[in-house]
């Protein structure tokens, strides 16, 4: 499939759109990149995704395909015969799918009762829903170097993305990850020496000066 045209529409703070460049990058594919201003979001954008209008979208020789999971295990099947993300073992599927539908459920909007808190009970609440999910997960890892096994899979790429976002939740909620929950931090670590990965997220301490920038302008603060 040589031919393929591929062009990803995604704002770069997003967790979510950072799944599908991570697996693009895992599978060695070429893609264009479209960054999109989500106030002003393109027409492009909203022709492709009208029915959520977000971000990320991938176009595949003009077909677009929605949301980040979704992405991700079609990126997989398409391109099945390099680096598989999924396993192949329908349990072991089964329970890949379990664990990043998990993530999408619970963390997203734990997360955000921190950083867009408007008031300090409501941090205090995010803080614990944040830290108590970070505790499962850690379960599920357990002494395993990816959540997978021995190899960078599906899981990973649906919660690294997160990372990001680690330390507008550390600082606004005021803890500290790596305290609490030190096995997700060598995970962490061990995510961010591939290559793959380390190029598809942003800093994530200009997403905390976007958090405080939009907190002001909201008048959160």
């Amino acid at each position: 499939m040589g031919n393929d045209e591929l062009i990803l529409l995604n704002f770069w703070p997003s967790m979510f759109g950072s799944r599908v460049k991570i697996a693009l990058e895992e599978k060695g594919l070429d893609y264009e990149y479209r960054e999109e201003e989500l106030p002003n979001k393109s027409p492009l954008l909203l022709r492709m995704n009208p029915v959520h209008k977000k971000v990320p979208v991938l176009i595949h020789n003009g077909k677009p395909i929605c949301e980040s999971n979704i992405i991700v295990q079609y990126i997989d099947e398409v391109w099945n015969d390099k680096a598989p993300l999924l396993p192949s073992d329908p349990y072991e599927k089964a329970q890949a799918r379990f664990w990043a539908d998990y993530i999408d459920k619970k963390l997203y909007e734990a997360g955000k009762k921190i950083t867009w808190y408007k008031n300090k009970e409501g941090a205090e609440e995010g803080k614990k829903e944040v830290l108590e999910i970070f505790k499962v997960l850690e379960g599920a890892l357990g002494d395993k170097p990816y959540f997978g096994g021995e190899n960078f899979g599906y899981v990973d790429i649906s919660l690294i993305g997160f990372y990001m976002w680690f330390h507008a939740y550390e600082t606004c909620g005021n803890f500290s990850i790596e305290a609490e929950c030190p096995k997700l931090m060598a995970w962490v670590k061990r995510c961010l020496e591939r290559k793959t990965v380390a190029k598809s997220l942003g800093d994530p301490k200009i997403v905390y000066e976007i958090v405080l920038k939009f907190r002001k302008s909201w008048g959160l603060d």
